[in-house]
């Protein structure tokens, strides 16, 4: 029986290895979003810097491993075996609970996770113990650290509203201070902004770094007889203006004698800030627990005395932990942060809810984005009441945005956001963490660090009125998210507890076999969805300011299309004939995405026309109706898919042998018409098109025909509504379908007939 405690240590050091790498993939968003969002330095760069800093975050970690140990639970109060129970239980909820906010790519906080991890596994087993002994379950508080855990919850829940208003109120200052225009300012305020911004940085990585090392408890002469750890709290106004006065002077240096440009020198030095608080603050989330188990199990090892008598008391004292191991997560930590396909959807989503440009919305407005977006409309319409005339001019100057002249297939290189947002974003993240970090609050640098970036986005105008509601329903989602972190993590871990408590070995085999699965198909799942974003067929918008280059560009579009009406079309029929649920239901996933993807090319019809040429706005009409016509085709194909789906999954009646029969021969045309349109745009041979117009009759023809039979069939032997209703929707939307082809195919022919489409284009070649 012993040797199961050895297992679950060595199980518990695998897990440790499998946390690191998806917390480092959720939490990267911390450190990455301002320089990635701003573009100031090189992704390599970024990376670089990123990773020392991880690594030297990791080695002055060793002081919050505390947190694990004793900060949510009184480990005196619990017996070795029951302790390992809670860390294995805790272990495998974390694993999959953050795996799964990466997979969807939503940042959530692995601080909160561990906590209510833990707090669920405490409260679970303590329960467990009072009902063995016949005892109160008010008697669950003598088991929890009530003061301490209610400390790290309260702290955790207040940085969201304090992280969010003083960003939003620092930046709103700074651009009022420095503008869009920050460049063309003198050279003493981009020096005192950048001695404020280097001083808090500086001061936040002397809390952070010097605090986690061996040495911060030791008292030095020069510093009165304090400790490094008393003298950074108890004198840190005049640390702070020392420090201001310092930075300010060498960043005056630097930008007019080194040419340094300041700001690209705050984002370098604060991502490196972040990333060691990142490390230092976190790693206990990832490794604290399994840390904490093996020197529980050490200790129990040198008793001599069964595990169920064994009080785990030694766990309230402080030990160190072996800095080998904290340099082995942080290598750990810093390839993931390298090779982690998931962080970068992480950091993508952070960064395009932040972005000062227009960008893909992925959130849809709710009732409360609405309505936060209304409140705040009222708001602004109240203070250019209050506020003078004059007063709102130099306000409404300063933030006027410049406008950067910029190739249309160079668009993709704008930053999402300035260099002094990205400055701003980490300064503010820093002063917060610190003041934290000197309360000895296990903050979360997540939310921290994100709503520092919402409230910034929102000082500096970047939610306008085109996108508002979807920015603030993203920044909702996130943050209903994090609170279903919390209630998660305490009841699947709680739920967890108790399986291994009455299951002992065989429960943790099971579950453990069941993360692997859950994680392989997480892992499975999200390179799919990787490759779709990659894939061949899907749609690009028009970025071409002449009606040539429309042509081709919205001929590769209609290809495209085509190719997938086919799939579509067929795969509904196959499906309805085998009744496979399986193939209907992916293909009615396909139509939907295809449906979601003409409607990104509607949505970016304005600034289409806005780049064209004076001498081909006649295109955007062509364009226009062209678009038409696509959301037609979509539309159908997404309603064929939506009623096949629906009439298998509801064990309606199999169609009869003869419909799917004629649904095949409409099928087989159908097939045959495409395959020629997407030959005739593959190849950009135009002339084609009258030949494939001339079959348009066959095909309506053909449809008529089977409803006819079918109008037949029903009076006489059709004994199933379900069937006949599924039939007609189908060969009716078939029609409106093949009419909505033949009208696109329509405004090309007679396009190509008035000349302005040549029978063949010519394609540059490529280089």
């Amino acid at each position: 029986m012993d040797n199961i405690y050895l297992i679950m240590i060595i199980a518990l050091a695998v897990l440790a290895v499998a946390d690191l790498v998806v917390g480092v993939s959720n939490d990267a968003v911390n450190f990455l979003n301002s320089a990635i969002g701003s573009k100031a330095i090189s992704f390599r760069t970024i990376m670089i810097v990123a990773s020392l800093g991880i690594a030297a975050g990791a080695i002055f970690s060793s002081g919050m491993m505390e947190v694990a140990r004793k900060g949510i639970f009184n480990p005196g109060e619990f017996y070795f075996d029951e302790i390992m129970f809670i860390f294995m239980a805790v272990m495998i909820t974390d694993i999959l609970l953050l795996d799964f906010f990466n997979t969807v790519g939503m940042p959530t906080s692995t601080t909160v996770s561990i906590v209510f991890e833990l707090l669920g596994a405490a409260v679970a087993m303590s329960l467990i113990k009072i009902g063995a002994d016949n005892g109160s379950f008010t008697d669950v508080v003598n088991y929890i650290n009530t003061e301490k855990a209610t400390q790290i919850i309260f702290g955790i829940l207040l940085s969201v509203v304090v992280a969010f208003s003083i960003g939003a109120l620092v930046q709103w200052i700074s651009r009022l201070l420095l503008s869009f225009n920050f460049e063309k300012k003198a050279n003493w305020v981009g020096a005192l902004f950048g001695g404020i911004a280097l001083a808090a940085i500086t001061y936040f990585i002397l809390m952070k770094g010097i605090k986690g090392t061996a040495y911060a408890g030791e008292e030095f002469e020069i510093l009165g007889g304090s400790t490094i750890k008393d003298f950074l709290e108890d004198q840190w106004v005049s640390i702070a203006l020392s420090n201001i006065v310092v930075w300010s002077f060498l960043s005056y240096i630097l930008m007019n004698f080194a040419k340094i440009n300041i700001y690209k020198l705050i984002i370098g030095v604060g991502t490196f800030a972040l990333a060691l608080a990142f490390a230092g603050n976190d790693l206990v989330n990832f490794i604290g627990v399994p840390i904490a188990a093996w020197q529980s199990y050490e200790a129990w090892m040198a008793s001599g005395l069964p595990a169920t008598e064994f009080s785990m008391e030694v766990l309230s004292a402080k030990v160190p932990t072996p800095t080998l191991l904290l340099f082995f997560a942080g290598m750990v930590m810093v390839l993931t942060l390298w090779f982690s396909s998931k962080a970068k959807s992480v950091v993508k989503t952070s960064i395009d809810l932040s972005s000062q440009e227009e960008t893909k919305e992925r959130f849809q407005p709710n009732f409360l984005s609405r309505g936060f977006v209304r409140l705040a409309i009222a708001m602004s319409e109240m203070s250019s009441f209050i506020l003078p005339d004059s007063w709102q001019a130099k306000i409404e100057k300063q933030f006027e945005k410049p406008v950067i002249s910029l190739a249309r297939n160079k668009v993709h290189e704008l930053p999402a956001f300035d260099m002094v947002r990205a400055a701003v974003n980490l300064m503010v993240a820093g002063i917060l963490i610190s003041i934290a970090t000197s309360y000895k609050l296990p903050l979360s640098t997540t939310y921290v660090t994100f709503m520092v970036a919402m409230g910034t986005s929102l000082a500096d105008r970047a939610w306008g009125a085109e996108s508002a509601v979807y920015r603030v329903a993203g920044v909702l989602n996130v943050i209903g998210g994090w609170f279903g972190t919390a209630v998660i993590a305490f009841i699947v871990s709680g739920s967890i507890l108790a399986l291994i408590s009455f299951g002992k070995g065989a429960a943790i085999a099971v579950l453990l076999f069941a993360a692997i699965l859950l994680l392989a198909r997480n892992y499975i799942s999200h390179n799919k969805k990787a490759k779709e974003l990659r894939a061949e067929d899907s749609l690009n918008r028009a970025e071409s300011s002449s009606i040539q280059g429309v042509i081709l560009e919205s001929a590769k579009n209609i290809s495209n299309v085509l190719k997938r009406t086919n799939k579509i079309y067929t795969n509904s029929i196959n499906g309805l004939a085998k009744q496979d649920l399986d193939l209907l239901k992916k293909n009615k996933k396909q139509g939907e995405k295809l449906s979601n993807e003409i409607d990104d090319l509607r949505d970016h019809i304005f600034y289409f026309i806005k780049n064209l040429d004076e001498n081909s706005v006649g295109a955007s009409n062509f364009y226009i109706n062209a678009l038409g016509y696509l959301t037609d085709i979509a539309q159908s194909l997404e309603y064929i898919g939506k009623v096949s789906h629906k009439h298998v999954n509801n064990n309606h009646k199999k169609l009869k042998y003869n419909q799917i029969k004629e649904l095949k021969q409409i099928d087989e045309k159908l097939e045959e018409i495409i395959n020629e349109t997407q030959a005739a745009f593959d190849n950009k041979s135009f002339e084609q098109i009258g030949k494939i117009l001339n079959q348009k009759q066959e095909l309506f023809d053909l449809v008529s025909e089977k409803i006819q039979t079918q109008i037949a069939r029903t009076r006489t032997d059709e004994s199933s509504p379900k069937n006949t209703t599924l039939y007609f929707s189908l060969l009716l939307e078939t029609k409106d379908l093949m009419t909505a082809t033949m009208n696109l195919l329509q405004q090309y022919h007679n396009e190509h007939d008035s000349s302005i489409i040549p029978a063949t284009i010519e394609l540059p070649e490529e280089e």
